[in-house]
C-alpha cells in the first residue's frame, strides 16, 4: 500500500465514535477524538470556578466519550493503556488537527444536513488528498458531498462500521459516483489488514446492505409474532442459536441496540424508498412507538422487551406482554423441533430439523425466513452486485452464522422455493430463471475452489493469499490423516498444520492420537507443524465429562494415563526438532493453552481469551501448564543473578488460582500466557498465513529445539508464603474452604513441593507433582460438583 495512515481524526465522541478511536489504538494508530464546545457548565465546573472559557470545559464532551471508554463492557481496548494513543479536542479550538490527519471520520448525529455543516468545516481545513470518510448507517453519501470541493469529493466515502467496533467484524465501504476508485481499494485492504474487518463493497442506497436486510427481517420477525400470537420470548427462543444466529435472538439485541436506535434506522429505509409494497413493511408497530414514548428503550434506559428485578431467588429477568404493555415471568416455547433441533449433528440438520417442522416453532422460523430470503433476492442489484456481499454482510455484521443465500442452500433451494410458491409467494425473476435450469444451489465447491451464482453461471470466489480455508484443503484432498477429533491438513510449502474438530475441540485421546502422529509426519517430510483450527474457539480445554465419568468411577489409572499422554504431549512440541507454532484465538482455556503454549511461538488472533481456569472445576492444571507458567516467569530472571524469585511464584500462583482469563492477546501478554516473542494477527482469517509464515521463518533461519533447563524453585518457605495467601482469602471470605485446598495443592505443585529454597528441579518433577495433585482433586466430591455443573450449565460453581 503506498498511501499510509499514520494519524486519524475522529469528529464526534459519542458511543459509536470513541469506539472506533479504540480500536485505531488496538491496532496501534493514534488519532484525535473531536467534538463540539459545550454550551453551559456543569454544577461540577461551577463549583471548581471554571467558565466556558476553560479548556477542560471546551473538551469535555469528548473527554467523557474517552473515559467511557475504561467503564464499558465489554471492554473496546485490548489494554486499557492503549487509551494514551486518544487525544481528545473540540471543534472550534483544534480544527488543525484535522491537518496532521490522513483519514477523517465523522461520526456525529445521523442528520444530513448537521454532517454537511461538519464536511464543509473539513473541506477548509484537510490536506489535499486526505480520506474523509462519514459512518452514517444509511445516509446518501452522495448527498454528504454535495457542495464539496472536487479533491474532497474524490477522496470522500462512507466506512461503515457496527458496533461495538472491536468485536463486530463488519466493515461497509460505501463509494459515490465521484469517489477514486484506488482509493476504495486501498480501504478495501487497509480495513482488512490493518483494522481486521471483514470489508463488504455497498452501494449508495438506503441502510446499505446489512442495516437494510437485518431492519427488514426483524420487522417481519415482528409481524410473524403478532399474526401468530407469539410472545417476545418465545420469538427468541427460536430466532436465535436455533436458526444459525446469536444468542441474542430478536428482542435481547433490539434492548442492546436500543428501540430508538432502530427505529431511526426502520425509518431511515420508510422515508427513502418508493416501492408501497416495501414501504409498508417499515410501518413501525404501535407498540414499539408506546414503548419509546414510555422511554422502555432497552438496556439503557433500564427496561425494554425485558427488565430485571430482584426476587426471592436473587434477580429475575421479566418480559414484556406487549397486548397488556406489563411485564410478566418468562416462559419457554414448547415445540417439539426446537429440542430435535438441538441435538441435530451440525447447522444445516438443526435448520432444516426446525423449519420443516409443523408445530409453533417451524411454523415462526419458516414464515420469518421465507419473508427474509425473498428481500435478499429482490435486493440483489440494488444494494450489492453479487450475493457474496449480502451473506458476508450479513454474517459479518449481525453474527448470523450463514448469510442468505448461504441459508437458502442449507434448507434445501428448491424445495424451499417449492413450498414458497405454493404458499403464493412471488420470486424474483433470477430465482425463477435458476429454477428453469436445473440450478440447486447458490454455492459449489470442486476441488477446494468456491463458487456462487452470478448472472446464469457460477463463478469463483477470489480470496487473499492470506485467507487459507482448512475446509477447503480437505475437500481439494489435502488431509494427510484423520479421525473424529482431529486432522493433519498440508498447508503447502513444506508446511502440515494439526486441525482439533472435536465438540466444543475439547482434547480427548482422538486428538492426542492424530497429534503423535502429525509430529512424526512431520519429522520425516515437513518444514514444520501450525497446531490451529478453524472452530467457533481453539479449545475450551480438556474433555472434563471423561475426566468426570473416570473419577466418578474411580479409575485412577485412566486418568494418570490420560494426563501422561497430554504432557508427553505438549513435552514432544516443546523440543521438538522441527519449528511448531500454534495458532489459538478465542477460547484457549486449560489443556487448550498447555498445547499452544508449549509451541516455539505463539501466533495468536488479537481476540484470543487464555487462561488456566481447572481451579473453576475443582481441579489444578495437569498438562504442564503449571509447570510452563513457572517456566514463562523464571525467563525473566537474568541469568546468574540471585533476585527473589518469590514475587514472580506469587503471580503465577494468583494468576492459576483466580483462573484469570485474558481479555485480549495484548492482555495475555501482561498476565504472562504469551512471550514478548510471540505474534499477534488483527484479522482473525489472516491467523493460519501468518502462523504458517512463521513456520518458515523459523525454519529458514535454521530452527533448533531448546535445550532443557531446570527450574529453581521456591522450596517449603515458598509453599508456606503461597498457603498464608490462600488461608488469608478465605478467612477474609472471597474464597471458599474448598477453594483453599484447590490453592493449597497448587501452591505445593508451584513451589516444588517440600524441598529447600533455591533447589532446581526438572521439568519432569513438576509435571509429575501436577498430576499428583490433580488426580488427587478429582477425587474429591466437591470439585466432582463442580465438573457436573459445568457440563450442566456451563458456568462454575463456587461450592
Amino acid at each position: 500500500m503506498a498511501r499510509q495512515i499514520h494519524r486519524v481524526a475522529v469528529i464526534g465522541s459519542g458511543v459509536m465514535g470513541a469506539g472506533i478511536a479504540a480500536h485505531l489504538a488496538n491496532v496501534g494508530i493514534p488519532s484525535y477524538l473531536l467534538d463540539i464546545v459545550p454550551r453551559s457548565l456543569t454544577a461540577e465546573e461551577e463549583a471548581k470556578g471554571l467558565t466556558l472559557e476553560s479548556p477542560q470545559v471546551r473538551n469535555r464532551i469528548a473527554e467523557q466519550g474517552k473515559a467511557r471508554l475504561l467503564k464499558e463492557k465489554p471492554a473496546p481496548l485490548y489494554d486499557a493503556g492503549r487509551i494514551d494513543l486518544i487525544t481528545t479536542g473540540n471543534l472550534e479550538d483544534h480544527l488543525h488537527y484535522l491537518k496532521e490527519a490522513d483519514w477523517i471520520i465523522e461520526v456525529v448525529v445521523e442528520n444530513l444536513e448537521v454532517k454537511r455543516k461538519v464536511f464543509e468545516q473539513v473541506d477548509q481545513y484537510r490536506r489535499p488528498g486526505t480520506i474523509v470518510s462519514s459512518n452514517t448507517s444509511g445516509i446518501s453519501i452522495h448527498a454528504m458531498a454535495e457542495g464539496r470541493s472536487e479533491d474532497f469529493r474524490r477522496h470522500f466515502l462512507g466506512t461503515h462500521f457496527f458496533n461495538p467496533p472491536r468485536y463486530l467484524k463488519l466493515l461497509e465501504v460505501i463509494p459515490h459516483s465521484e469517489t477514486d476508485p484506488e482509493l476504495v481499494e486501498f480501504m478495501k485492504e487497509f480495513g482488512e489488514k490493518r483494522l481486521g474487518k471483514g470489508v463488504v463493497v455497498c452501494k449508495d442506497t438506503v441502510n446499505f446492505i446489512a442495516n437494510r436486510i437485518g431492519t427488514y427481517g426483524l420487522l417481519v420477525t415482528v409481524d410473524a409474532m403478532l399474526k401468530g400470537g407469539y410472545g417476545v420470548d418465545e420469538v427468541d427462543a427460536v430466532t436465535g442459536p436455533a436458526m444459525g444466529r446469536p444468542k441474542s435472538a430478536t428482542f435481547r439485541t433490539l434492548d442492546v441496540v436500543g428501540l430508538d436506535t432502530f427505529l431511526h434506522v426502520a425509518n431511515n429505509v420508510y422515508e427513502n424508498v418508493t416501492d408501497p409494497e416495501e414501504k409498508k413493511v417499515f410501518i413501525i408497530p404501535g407498540f414499539m412507538q408506546e414503548m419509546v414514548e414510555k422511554k422502555w428503550l432497552g438496556s439503557k434506559s433500564g427496561q425494554g422487551f425485558f427488565k430485571q428485578v430482584k426476587s426471592e431467588a436473587g434477580k429475575e429477568i421479566l418480559a414484556l406482554d406487549i397486548d397488556r404493555m406489563e411485564y410478566r415471568p418468562r416462559k419457554k416455547l414448547n415445540a417439539p423441533s426446537l429440542q430435535a433441533s438441538k441435538s441435530a449433528k451440525d447447522l444445516k440438520t438443526k435448520l432444516q430439523t426446525l423449519i420443516y417442522a409443523k408445530d409453533r416453532a417451524g411454523e415462526l422460523a419458516w414464515n420469518i425466513t421465507k419473508k427474509t430470503l425473498i428481500y435478499a433476492a429482490n435486493k440483489l442489484g440494488e444494494i450489492a452486485d453479487d450475493i457474496l456481499s449480502i451473506d458476508r454482510a450479513m454474517r459479518w455484521g449481525f453474527g448470523w452464522e450463514l448469510g442468505p443465500f448461504e441459508l437458502w442452500d442449507a434448507i434445501g433451494f428448491q424445495k424451499s422455493a417449492a413450498r414458497m410458491k405454493e404458499e403464493g409467494e412471488v420470486l424474483p425473476a433470477w430465482i425463477e430463471e435458476m429454477l428453469a435450469s436445473g440450478k440447486s444451489s447458490f454455492y459449489l465447491s470442486q476441488e477446494g475452489k468456491r463458487f456462487h451464482y452470478l448472472k446464469g453461471e457460477y463463478k469463483g470466489i477470489e480470496e487473499r493469499k492470506e485467507v487459507i480455508s482448512l475446509a477447503r484443503l480437505k475437500e481439494a484432498g489435502k488431509e494427510i490423516k484423520g479421525n473424529a477429533g482431529a486432522s493433519l491438513i498440508d498447508l503447502g510449502d513444506g508446511v502440515a498444520c494439526l486441525e482439533f474438530h472435536s465438540t466444543g475441540n475439547a482434547l480427548g485421546t482422538d486428538i492426542i492420537q492424530i497429534a503423535h502422529y502429525a509430529l512424526e509426519e512431520v519429522e520425516r517430510n515437513y518444514e514444520g507443524l501450525v497446531i490451529g483450527n478453524q472452530g467457533k474457539h481453539f479449545s475450551a480445554g480438556a474433555n472434563l465429562m471423561l475426566i468426570l465419568m473416570e473419577a466418578q468411577d474411580e479409575n485412577w489409572d485412566e486418568i494418570r494415563y490420560i494426563g501422561q499422554q497430554l504432557q508427553n504431549f505438549t513435552m514432544k512440541v516443546k523440543y521438538f526438532n522441527k519449528p511448531v507454532v500454534s495458532a489459538p484465538f478465542s477460547m484457549t482455556l486449560g489443556g487448550g493453552f498447555e498445547v499452544a503454549a508449549t509451541a516455539a511461538r505463539i501466533q495468536a488472533a488479537a481476540e484470543t481469551y487464555m487462561g488456566l481456569v481447572e481451579t473453576g472445576v475443582g481441579v489444578i492444571p495437569a498438562g504442564g501448564g503449571c509447570k510452563e507458567m513457572l517456566y514463562r516467569f523464571m525467563e525473566r530472571v537474568p541469568e546468574g543473578s540471585n533476585i527473589d524469585i518469590q514475587p514472580l511464584v506469587n503471580q503465577v500462583f494468583e494468576t492459576i488460582a483466580l483462573a484469570k482469563v485474558s481479555t485480549s492477546a495484548d492482555d495475555a501478554k501482561k498476565l504472562g500466557y504469551l512471550r514478548p516473542q510471540d505474534g499477534i494477527t488483527i484479522n482473525q482469517d489472516y491467523l493460519i498465513y501468518d502462523a504458517k509464515q512463521k513456520v518458515l521463518e523459523l525454519a529458514k533461519a535454521g530452527y533448533r529445539a531448546p535445550q532443557p533447563k531446570k527450574i529453581k524453585v521456591v522450596g517449603e518457605p515458598g509453599y508456606a508464603v503461597m498457603k498464608l495467601a490462600a488461608y488469608s482469602m478465605r478467612t477474609s471470605g472471597y474464597i471458599s474452604e474448598h477453594d483453599e485446598k484447590i490453592a493449597s495443592k497448587l501452591a505445593f505443585v508451584l513451589a516444588g513441593g517440600n524441598l529447600p529454597a533455591g533447589t532446581e528441579v526438572s521439568e519432569q518433577y513438576l509435571l509429575d507433582l501436577e498430576l499428583e495433585a490433580f488426580i488427587s482433586l478429582a477425587g474429591e466430591p466437591k470439585s466432582q460438583a463442580r465438573m457436573q455443573h459445568m457440563l450442566a450449565t456451563g458456568k462454575p460453581l463456587r461450592n
